[in-house]
């Protein structure tokens, strides 16, 4: 009898693939309603995020955004436009009213959720055009996204850029970048494993039969492509 393969292996939640909670205590978003400023009271490192956090207390309490580039301790961070009509990186505002060019992150994906969208290290995105009531953003894979004109995002670009430049070096270092964020390492490639570990598995043969899963298989049947457009081969 076969065993489970590594897909329902991690789905059942066992201690070897369980997330270390104490990795993931930040709460990365703004609250639903900000008025005024906030401060930047402290800068944090957190091993389960890919950028510096920066922990803000406003009038009403404390939330935990990705810091931006040159942030510092102490800054003031407007959470609505002022007088002087002027934007500085850190302040969070309303999509209609950014500029367009200008570059931005943490962006809501729904008006009020508090950032979904642009918050690894060194990520951005930018303000391409305004068409009524939708915003459109150009995001960092260079493909543009329309949003509700009132979803709020962070100017500036967030802090930790050249983080994939430094090589890793050794598979020690890259192990335990790995367990801290309760990712799976080293990939064994299916057709590396026994058959009893995998539909692909043994060596007889390197050209597995196709096997076409659909788009909402459950974790063990997701194996082979993935609801492909077509198969087979192209005349």
């Amino acid at each position: 009898m076969g065993k489970r393969i590594i897909q329902q292996a991690r789905g059942k939640g066992s201690s070897t693939y369980r997330v270390r909670r104490q990795a993931f205590k930040y709460k990365l978003q703004y609250p639903k309603k900000l008025t005024g400023e906030g401060t930047v009271i402290k800068l944090l490192d957190s091993s389960g995020h890919f950028a510096p956090l920066a922990k803000i207390k406003y009038s009403e309490g404390i939330f935990y955004i990705p810091a931006f580039r040159n942030m510092v301790e102490g800054q003031k961070i407007n959470f609505s436009l002022n007088d002087k009509k002027e934007i500085k990186d850190g302040d969070i505002l309303k999509l209609k009213d950014i500029p367009v060019k200008t570059t931005i992150y943490c962006v809501e994906s729904i008006p009020g959720d508090g950032g979904k969208f642009i918050k690894t290290g060194g990520s951005r995105a930018e303000v391409s055009r305004i068409i009524g009531n939708k915003v459109h953003v150009v995001m960092p894979s260079k493909q543009e996204k329309a949003f509700n004109s009132d979803c709020r995002a962070i100017i500036g670009e967030v802090a930790g850029n050249g983080r994939l430049e430094k090589p890793v070096v050794k598979a020690g270092k890259k192990h335990h970048i790995k367990k801290a964020k309760s990712k799976l390492w080293p990939r064994t490639s299916a057709l590396k494993m026994n058959a009893i570990d995998h539909p692909f598995g043994s060596g007889r043969g390197k050209n597995p039969k196709s096997k076409i899963a659909k788009r909402n298989a459950p974790p063990g049947a997701k194996v082979g492509h993935i609801r492909p457009r077509r198969t087979g081969k192209k005349k």
